[in-house]
């Protein structure tokens, strides 16, 4: 079967975001993934910048992988997949300036669509690693990605946390996201339906969620009428291969099977707990 041209895949994208459905993501953290991903069905797969963060780094979602690495990954999933690929772009890697870096690169390494939070990352002295820019900021960032994109068909969608402001403030934050051109609107931290009907009603592009598999979303059809196209669930696959590879070679030196899950395995093997000590004692990183 023939790979499908990126442009393609980008078409494929909108399709799913003007298709008035709502369709769950399938992590995909490398070439092999993708190419499962597609052949079982999936609409639509993401490259999660934690994952990407544990693939290439073995570290925590704090900000530390570079643009050229994440970019790198996303070149060798882009080069074979048959689905169209959603690229968490984090904060855009900087300024707006970075902004426009990220989306040229990305853009080149044949993502079907990315997103761009307004997250302070990495974090500051003294502030939360959750904290937020200013709106005139990321509005900045986005009008930037914009300028930035040469395929009008790639979609840029805009991230913000939900879950870290009012109600109020989310739709301030939205609404104002949405003026700028944005292709969809990205949320995190939704916490039930009342909380999506209330910022939803404020919009008119499509929506996605970030929901972990919230058992408060699970409504599918429920979820399109409130213009949700994408929800990403979690990434439960990669953490799948984490514990695999652990078990297989567990087995082959021998050694009695553990009480770990894979993501306490995640957390054991990748560098985490150095990289809290280290911020908190460099950074004072207020948790």
């Amino acid at each position: 079967m023939a790979t499908p041209s990126q442009h393609d895949l980008r078409n494929d994208f909108r399709a799913l975001l003007g298709s008035g459905k709502c369709y769950y993501t399938a992590s995909t953290f490398d070439p092999m993934s993708a190419r499962i991903a597609a052949d079982l069905g999936f609409e639509v797969g993401i490259l999660g910048g934690s994952v990407a963060s544990l693939q290439v780094l073995a570290a925590p979602d704090f900000a530390l992988i570079t643009l050229s690495e994440f970019t790198e990954q996303a070149t060798r999933i882009g080069r074979v997949a048959r689905l169209p690929i959603i690229a968490d772009a984090d904060h855009g890697y900087g300024n707006a300036l970075n902004v426009m870096r990220t989306i040229v690169e990305l853009e080149r390494a044949g993502v079907a669509a990315l997103t761009i939070e307004d997250t302070l990352l990495p974090a500051k002295y003294g502030h939360k690693s959750t904290d937020l820019i200013p709106i005139e900021e990321a509005v900045g960032k986005l009008n930037a990605a914009l300028e930035a994109r040469i395929d009008p068909v790639m979609s840029i969608i805009a991230r913000t946390n939900a879950g870290q402001l009012s109600v109020e403030e989310t739709i301030t934050r939205v609404k104002a996201y949405q003026a700028v051109g944005v292709d969809g609107i990205c949320m995190v931290g939704i916490r039930d339906f009342a909380h999506l009907e209330a910022i939803s009603a404020h919009l008119s592009i499509p929506i996605m969620l970030v929901s972990y598999d919230n058992p408060e979303l699970r409504d599918r059809e429920r979820l399109a009428a409130n213009g949700v196209r994408i929800v990403v669930n979690g990434h439960a696959a990669y953490f799948a291969a984490i514990k695999a590879t652990y078990d297989c070679l567990r087995e082959q030196r021998g050694i009695a099977e553990g009480t770990l899950n894979a993501s306490e395995l995640s957390t054991r093997y990748s560098t985490l707990e150095e990289n809290r000590v280290w911020a908190n004692k460099y950074m004072d990183v207020q948790e």
